[in-house]
């Protein structure tokens, strides 16, 4: 996963678009899973699959949180002031940092709730509850933030796809490409070679 000044490393390419699929996923999933009309069989079924996928985006999460904290750095793209450099790191590090939180307060509501009821990640591993009282106070708390923080990082993904695509498209510069695996070479060329 290592990263060099002015590419990204086929770990980091990994788990970034890993990371971003499991996370649209699972907003899809929970939205499906909370509609009224569906079975409850089914519902039951779709919560156990969202809790699965939110344990592993979890564990992604935190991996690439610590990666951008202590890894070294991709040197920012030439043309950008002192306040966007600021802002793409601010965005980046919400970004990483929500990742980790929304599957939190989704184990929070499990482990909130008065039900008791088990997560089986993929019917593998029983994942414990964390040490939280359960009442039904607790559990719509737990349930209204782990909702308000998902359509928290659905909008900051909206906003930082909009940047990347602005970046390709109006500005010219590599910023998409690098998490492509496809960064510039010194002639301007765009190079399938990433950092291994």
């Amino acid at each position: 996963m290592r990263d060099a000044a002015d590419r990204y490393g086929r770990g980091t390419i990994i788990l970034h678009w890993l990371i971003a699929v499991l996370i649209l996923g699972l907003l899809v999933l929970g939205f499906v899973m909370t509609r009224p009309w569906i079975d409850p069989a089914l519902q039951f079924s779709l919560y156990q699959w969202h809790k699965s996928f939110g344990m592993l985006t979890l564990l992604l999460a935190v991996v690439r949180l610590l990666h951008s904290l202590l890894g070294a750095r991709v040197r920012p793209p030439t043309g950008l002031g002192h306040l966007e450099r600021r802002m793409s790191k601010a965005m980046h590090l919400l970004l990483a940092t929500l990742a980790v939180i929304v599957p939190l307060a989704g184990w929070a509501v499990a482990s909130a709730s008065p039900l008791e009821i088990p997560t089986f990640a993929f019917n593998l591993i029983d994942v414990p509850h964390l040490p939280l009282q359960k009442s039904d106070a607790g559990e719509a708390f737990w349930s209204t933030t782990h909702a308000r923080l998902a359509y928290s990082i659905l909008a900051l993904v909206a906003l930082h796809s909009t940047a990347a695509l602005y970046h390709h498209y109006g500005r010219r510069d590599d910023v998409l490409l690098r998490m492509l695996g496809r960064a510039k070479t010194p002639a301007g060329k765009p190079s399938t070679e990433c950092v291994p």
